[in-house]
């Protein structure tokens, strides 16, 4: 799956980072601080989780449809990992047979969202969780993944539906984890360190996506 780089987070055992922070925070006197990393450490305690519902989807609109759990790790993210990125796939097939996919475990690999030609979206993988997408775990870690239906090699496959459906999908996550529109941010997965895959391909045309994600963007945060 890649080399690893080292968590965001640093050193995530519980005990002596609480110790070091509740020292740092005593010595500066900073109540909101200690409040506020104690309210992030909570959820790296083993068998503390994150309230759950089986079923409930991140982003309105979208439909369920489970992965298997061997496609994925259980997080508690942006808690456990921040999330900073999002990671654009094309499925190399149709809609039925990347769900079919994702659904095998002996797949070892799914995407927390589907888009379709026509613009539906499905949801596979909880942004809480981290999906095995990208083939690098440190991207794995810090990332959203979503497929689109179709074939790098044909364009007809990347139609109006499906741009505009995925901007408002990008643009909604983004937002959530206050992450910058730009292409930094938002990559293929062609340019995933250590993948050998070429999507989303020559003919995903990211000028006119990334202005769609701002659009869609700026309309929410206007609403």
């Amino acid at each position: 799956m890649g080399q690893r780089k080292a968590p965001k987070d640093g050193d995530r055992k519980v005990g002596r980072r609480a110790l070091l922070i509740g020292g740092a925070v005593a010595a500066a006197g900073s109540a909101v601080l200690a409040r506020d990393e104690l309210a992030r450490l909570w959820w790296r305690v083993p068998g503390v989780e994150k309230p759950r519902k089986e079923g409930e989807v991140d982003y309105t609109g979208a439909r369920w449809v489970a992965a298997s759990d061997a496609n994925w790790r259980r997080a508690d993210r942006p808690d456990d990992y921040g999330i900073d990125m999002v990671i654009i796939h094309v499925t190399q097939g149709s809609f039925a047979s990347a769900v079919k996919v994702f659904q095998d475990p002996e797949h070892g690999a799914a995407a927390h969202y589907i888009v379709r030609k026509d613009g539906h979206v499905t949801q596979m993988i909880r942004e809480l969780d981290v999906a095995y997408h990208a083939g690098n775990r440190d991207y794995n870690e810090r990332s959203v993944g979503i497929e689109h239906e179709g074939f790098v090699e044909r364009s007809q496959d990347l139609t109006d539906e499906m741009y505009e459906a995925s901007a408002r999908l990008t643009a909604r996550i983004c937002a959530r984890y206050d992450i910058p529109v730009d292409r930094e941010h938002i990559i293929g997965h062609v340019e995933v360190p250590g993948t050998d895959h070429t999507d989303p391909g020559e003919h995903w045309d990211w000028d006119r996506y990334m202005k769609l994600v701002r659009a869609a963007r700026t309309a929410k945060a206007e609403a």
